[in-house]
């Protein structure tokens, strides 16, 4: 049939090459415009994804360390990146969905003109589209989001399980804690499945639907035609354009289906971006003028929902340069003295007054990232080599950073793991001194550190940084001898405030305490021996 036609010279051969190149430039251009499509949805998608993600670390940087004590790492992991990605997902499909959606309009229109009735069958497609995806999305939402917050659990039992590895192998609970993270896999397993088996009955449905509508519209055309209303050809042309709509009708019913995950995820980071700030320790402290350097005055502090204050009314004097010991039992509320001062706590009641300038505080357990010394000192400040060194000399971990391998440059590993307890310490209270703050806080600090190590960097202090107030919770006798001030703390009140030996003369329950140190640490010593 189309030779001839060549042969009789009813086509030009120069028609036939335009019309070849024609389809050629179109091909072309179609495989431009899906690249270009794909490549912007996938530039917008992750630019989403790392505004929210964005917008989520901006939450958890500026909510105060009170809102953290009472968080799930694992929590806070999943909404940062699980339920971030989640978010997104459905912007996947929605570009080529939306650039259908012309399509589905004109051709829903031709088919409308072409026959009311059987266009009005053929539209009527999308109200049942829409009515089962309020359905679906209905049902299936609960699971999802159930699904959503069980991965956040199990990344806080995995992070835990890590964290906690020494204790679970020598306790022998290894069997327990596969148990543990099995549960929780299941749950999540369990939540999956009743979500997929929902989706997949709704995608069925999809699929379905524009096969039974074709199947109507031709036993009703049929009709149409017998009874002369429409021609075999109308009813051909009919059929055809909607066979074209059944593509782009799966692909708006896969976004959908898409839908209820990714709003699930988005209520979930929104759920975080969005909530209040807790008060900020910072704005009750005022400034503190003259010779004194810390003022709590009348402080009072107790956990959410606990009656029993933790702090009870406080009144506490600290001398600008000064080296107090605050000391107690266990339980008399000295670390929780120190948040209160470094302002990592909100106190309840009364205020708190702070010497202007730099605060560094150097936490009970120290915390080291798994960078390298050097990283792990010059936290938040640009430091050279020799700043680095002095800070490192100061805390008398110049030593034995030098014995490493790498010296600055080696990698500590994950909170410091390839260090010791004492090691971690200095490169901790190092990182604090080379701030040369006006304020410094150790919380127990220098426990992890045998007696001469303790007495050099205490000598460290006071030679090098002359002018800095110090506050330090202390349960070692020759720790608070060196002190200029004790405040001695029992169930959360001060009792008394002055000098060691003052207090060792006068106050019989402190005299007691420290006698008891010492007879520890003695007893210690000579079982060691």
């Amino acid at each position: 049939m189309i030779l001839p036609r060549f042969d009789e010279g009813g086509v030009a051969t120069s028609t036939v090459l335009t019309g070849c190149l024609a389809i050629i430039a179109i091909g072309v251009l179609r495989v431009v415009g899906v690249v270009t499509r794909r490549s912007f949805a996938g530039m917008t998608e992750w630019r989403i994804a790392e505004s929210l993600s964005g917008q989520v670390v901006d939450q958890l940087v500026d909510q105060p360390p009170s809102w953290h004590q009472r968080q799930s790492d694992g929590r806070l992991l999943s909404r940062a990146g699980v339920d971030v990605d989640t978010s997104v997902s459905v912007m996947a499909p929605i570009p080529f969905a939306t650039s259908t959606v012309l399509m589905v309009v004109v051709a829903s229109g031709w088919l409308l003109w072409t026959d009311v009735v059987m266009g009005a069958v053929a539209v009527a497609v999308f109200p049942l589209l829409m009515g089962l995806n309020v359905v679906y999305q209905h049902r299936v939402a609960v699971h999802f989001d159930d699904a959503q917050h069980a991965i956040g659990e199990f990344s806080g039992a995995v992070h835990e399980s890590f964290e906690a590895v020494q204790l679970v192998k020598a306790y022998g609970a290894q069997e327990r804690e596969t148990e543990r993270l099995s549960s929780i896999a299941g749950h999540i397993r369990d939540a999956r499945v009743r979500a997929v088996s929902i989706r997949g009955t709704f995608e069925a449905l999809l699929d379905t639907l524009p096969s039974l509508t074709n199947i109507a519209l031709v036993v009703l055309g049929a009709t149409r035609v017998d009874a002369g209303e429409l021609t075999v050809g109308e009813l051909t042309g009919f059929i055809y354009m909607f066979t074209l709509l059944v593509f782009p009708l799966r692909l708006i019913g896969y976004a959908l289906s898409e839908l209820p995950h990714s709003s699930t995820g988005y209520r979930r980071v929104r759920a975080t971006a969005d909530e209040p700030l807790d008060p900020d320790p910072e704005r009750a402290v005022v400034a503190a003028a003259g010779p004194v350097s810390v003022r709590l005055a009348d402080i009072s502090f107790a956990f959410p929902g606990e009656r029993t204050p933790v702090i009870d009314h406080a009144d506490i004097a600290i001398r600008r340069g000064s080296i107090t010991a605050i000391v107690g039992p266990t339980g008399a509320g000295k670390s929780t003295l120190i948040d209160v001062i470094g302002g990592m706590l909100q106190p309840t009641s009364g205020h708190v007054e702070l010497i202007p300038g730099r605060r560094a505080v150097v936490f009970q357990e120290p915390f080291l990232f798994s960078g390298t010394v050097r990283d792990n000192v010059c936290v938040g400040a640009e430091l050279d080599d020799d700043d680095v060194w002095r800070a490192l000399g100061l805390a008398c971990a110049d030593r034995f950073v030098r014995d490493l391998p790498d010296g600055l440059d080696t990698v500590v590993g994950e909170r410091g793991v390839t260090l010791s307890g004492g090691q971690r310490q200095r490169v901790a209270l190092a990182r604090a001194l080379s701030r040369r703050p006006e304020l410094l806080l150790l919380d127990d600090t220098t426990s992890a550190l045998d007696p001469s190590t303790e007495m050099a960097v205490l000598d460290n202090l006071r030679s090098e940084l002359a002018g800095t107030t110090v506050v330090m919770v202390a349960s070692r006798p020759s720790t608070i001898s060196l002190a200029d001030d004790v405040v001695y703390v029992d169930e959360g009140r001060v009792v008394a405030h002055g000098p060691h030996d003052v207090l060792m003369a006068e106050v019989a329950a402190y005299r007691a305490l420290v006698e008891a140190f010492e007879a520890d640490r003695t007893g210690v010593v000579r079982s060691a021996s």
